[in-house]
């Protein structure tokens, strides 16, 4: 079987889809790896490092002898048709608003599997690549309010004086905010966090922070069964505001992270908090992908909303590419594995196993996933023709003589 590794095309992605310890890995399977020239360079991973765990770095796109394509990001409509047709392609698909490229997946024949799709259970969380990525999101989120921020994080007893410790308020506390507040916390700042989820504030409380949310009924029970927080209603979404607007009056640095899958976005800052805070204070956005948690964020810049900086990057883990690699690296060869023979190497896709069928996009020239594929006309809308019952007999015996079938 062969497997590779090419260089991402989008703009600004500085992750790759393999690290020398998932090489090594993969060709313990006996898979024989291949690697796009220069792929890793981005994240640090020089192609002698590809060379040395195993794999051959190839000059050339080895995607067309490919039976499996690991990439980072979703392959373009020009990408696919270059790959094998019946390949494995795994990557973070993010098919939502991008029904044209699912639809150019399935016309290559491929069988794709968005990454991101992989359920949250204990069997595969070595696979959770939506989990690895915002952990080190949440991380990155707070280095980069604090170098933006200019002031020490915390409390600075000296002969000079007291300088006092930074707050840091933290909005979500899915994995990236609560990695967003133990990180602010060993840095020795304030640390306070909200979120819709009721199993959030034990959470936040157990890592030294204090948790702020409207504890109403709505509040109890806005978590799906799936771990993911539920869209409010727009009248508790007020009073949460209401009751942050002051909080956020007072804090340094506020991280957002709320992200609901397939939906734009909630505003969970608007104009006017952001002017209530302090000048030099600073937030930083990990939603503006989705169109941002934050009035007046930009996508991949650092907004200026009068004293305040706005950060926006939308690749926050790949601001850290080595680590981020060597992550979601992991995540691909622990999912791959599962679809590999132990003692031929071969591909052994179990296509009814709870994870195959949760991340399958497309296969066999279709978009076989429940949220994206075409749903057959209704009955209630399919007309029936009638016609007289001479032309329907002999229509019949027609059919039956000549071997067709009825339509």
């Amino acid at each position: 079987m062969k497997l590779f590794v090419p260089k991402e095309t989008t703009a600004g992605e500085t992750r790759v889809a393999a690290s020398p310890d998932s090489v090594k890995k993969l060709t313990g399977l006996g898979i024989q790896v291949y690697v796009e020239k220069g792929a890793g360079n981005a994240s640090r991973i020089g192609d002698k490092d590809f060379q040395e765990a195993g794999a051959i770095v190839s000059e050339s796109n080895s995607a067309s002898i490919a039976d499996v394509v690991l990439k980072v990001l979703r392959p373009t409509p020009a990408e696919v048709k270059g790959y094998k047709k019946s390949a494995l392609v795994f990557a973070m698909m993010d098919p939502y608003g991008h029904e044209a490229d699912v639809k150019a997946m399935a016309a290559a024949g491929i069988s794709a599997f968005s990454m991101e799709f992989m359920p949250r259970i204990t069997r595969a969380q070595s696979m959770d690549v939506l989990s690895s990525q915002a952990n080190l999101a949440g991380y990155q989120a707070v280095v980069e309010a604090a170098t933006i921020f200019d002031r020490a994080l915390p409390m600075m007893m000296t002969a000079a004086g007291t300088v006092p410790a930074a707050r840091i308020f933290v909005m979500g506390a899915g994995v990236a905010g609560l990695q967003a507040v133990a990180t602010a916390r060993r840095l020795g700042a304030i640390v306070s966090a909200t979120d819709v989820r009721p199993a959030a504030k034990e959470q936040v409380e157990s890592l030294g922070a204090k948790f702020i949310a409207v504890e109403d009924d709505e509040f109890r029970e806005a978590e799906t069964a799936g771990g993911y927080a539920k869209e409010m209603s727009r009248e508790y979404q007020a009073k949460q505001a209401e009751l942050v607007a002051t909080h956020i009056a007072k804090q340094d640095i506020v991280v957002t992270t709320a992200l609901i899958p397939g939906r734009p976005a909630p505003k969970l800052i608007s104009g006017d908090m952001v002017k209530s805070m302090k000048a030099g204070s600073v937030i930083v956005d990990l939603a503006v992908e989705r169109g941002g948690n934050v009035e007046g964020a930009k996508l991949d810049s650092v907004a200026k909303v009068g004293g305040v900086s706005i950060v926006g990057f939308s690749n926050m883990a790949g601001r850290i590419a080595a680590s981020a690699s060597q992550l979601y690296a992991r995540n691909l060869a622990a999912f791959l594995q599962t679809m590999v023979d132990d003692e031929s190497g071969k591909l052994a896709v179990d296509w009814n196993d709870e994870l195959v069928k949760a991340t399958l996009l497309t296969r066999g020239g279709k978009i076989v996933h429940p949220a994206f594929a075409e749903k057959p006309p209704s009955k209630a809308t399919t007309k029936k023709r009638v016609t007289p019952k001479k032309t329907a007999t002999k229509s019949t015996s027609t059919a039956t003589k000549s071997g067709g079938s009825k339509s």
